[in-house]
């Protein structure tokens, strides 16, 4: 699985790791500071699920960047942890997409 923020902090996570909680209880997906929440700084902007052979095509404004598994190595952590991220000029993100 794959998250990304308003800031260009990406996460790529087992989907494995994702539990089902009881009566529609929230999940962690992505860590955010509390105080970056609170003032509406940072927020997850796209999600998306991804086999490990698929590329991410990630798009900002009118530009566009391939990610191949390989380079997505750089991203991978748990789930709930902070993210790398993106390159300069990538981080404010319009669309989020996995490509075979």
């Amino acid at each position: 699985m794959a998250a990304i923020t308003n800031e260009g902090r990406l996460l790529l996570f087992p989907i494995a790791e994702l539990p089902e909680l009881p009566r529609g209880k929230g999940n962690k997906i992505i860590q955010i500071p509390t105080a970056k929440i609170s003032t509406g700084a940072e927020y997850c902007v796209a999600m998306t699920v991804l086999h490990e052979k698929e590329n991410l095509q990630i798009t900002a404004g009118k530009k566009t960047l391939t990610l191949k598994p390989s380079d997505l190595a750089n991203f991978h952590g748990e789930r709930a942890q902070r993210g790398g991220l993106l390159p300069r000029g990538f981080r404010g993100i319009t669309a989020l997409l996995t490509i075979k």
